[in-house]
């Protein structure tokens, strides 16, 4: 697991003062300020956040030390990171899509599925991308009770009864 987890990506720039348009991955992404300073992954640059506003789809905010279009401009596509330390603990039942990454996806039989790629969430619930052994094939698993009974990241495993002819 790692010790840094990327809670915000900014989306470019927005108006001609420094404001930036930010992706919140919090679970309520207005309490995004709550988390400062962010960093960035490298740790080198550390940023207070100001919200100013809600766009469509991010949030306007100020970030300390960015104050023109170019410096806002410059930032486009960086990731914000915040040490896990910093995050609220959560239930039994919820996990951080950091450390759902790279877990061994083991069928309800122990045989190996694959390894999780990626946490996707296109707004109808979290799917797991799962990197098929051997191969460049993924395979999208829904990350429902149903289709993943078990998540053990002590043992750094799930155990997975995925639908009929998904792998």
């Amino acid at each position: 697991m790692s010790d840094l987890i990327c809670v915000a990506a900014i989306a470019g720039a927005f108006g001609v003062k420094g404001e930036v348009r930010l992706k919140s991955f919090t679970a309520d992404p207005l309490a995004i300020g709550e988390y400062a300073p962010l960093t960035t992954e490298d740790g080198k640059r550390s940023f207070d956040v100001a919200l100013a506003g809600q766009l469509p789809n991010g949030l306007l905010v100020r970030l300390s030390g960015v104050g023109t279009k170019e410096e806002a401009d410059a930032l486009k596509g960086m990731k914000l990171f915040v040490p896990r330390d910093r995050l609220p603990a959560l239930p039994d039942d919820e996990y951080y899509h950091a450390d759902l990454i790279g877990l061994t996806v083991l069928d309800t039989g122990g045989t190996t599925l694959g390894r999780v790629k990626a946490v996707l969430n296109h707004g109808a619930g979290d799917i797991l991308e799962v990197q098929v052994p051997g191969s460049s094939d993924t395979v999208l698993l829904p990350f429902t009770l149903e289709a993943v009974p078990t998540v053990d990241l002590a043992s750094g495993r799930i155990i997975a009864d995925p639908p009929e002819g998904l792998f």
